[in-house]
């Protein structure tokens, strides 16, 4: 029994990657968010907490609304993209989670390599213990 548990959790882990677009990495990068509150521009610099090709979730104080348009920026190269905010998450301290999808895929605009989409993190390499250091005898 414990063995089809194990199977059926490893077809749902394939199932979810499956159905994901593209790759999500756990990575804090700088990210600008900006918009407007009804007539009222905002700006605020934050980090994301994850990233893709197709968007971002960041942490951010100011409250914004399901669907609502704002552009994302890369301080690191000034691009900016139009996005759409999707997911709102639980507050936390001041700041909320709030999940961004770009309008178009750019697997660019972070401007890092992202795993193959078959990459799974628990066969990452992982430093060896450095071998024993041979002294000669003099």
């Amino acid at each position: 029994m414990a063995d089809s548990t194990k199977s059926q959790a490893g077809s749902t882990s394939e199932h979810t990657r499956e159905q994901r677009r593209s790759m999500r990495v756990h990575i804090a990068m700088p990210v600008i968010v900006r918009g407007k509150i009804g007539p009222q521009p905002f700006e605020e610099q934050t980090h994301t907490i994850v990233v893709s090709a197709h968007g971002c979730t960041v942490r951010l104080v100011t409250q914004l609304a399901h669907n609502q348009k704002v552009s994302l920026v890369n301080p690191r190269t000034a691009e900016e993209l139009p996005s759409t905010v999707v997911s709102i998450g639980q507050r936390d301290g001041q700041k909320r989670e709030i999940g961004m999808e770009f309008t178009e895929p750019s697997p660019l605009f972070w401007r890092i390599v992202f795993p193959p989409d078959d990459w799974d993190p628990s066969e990452r390499k992982r430093p060896s213990p450095s071998p024993p250091r041979f002294t000669p005898r003099r």
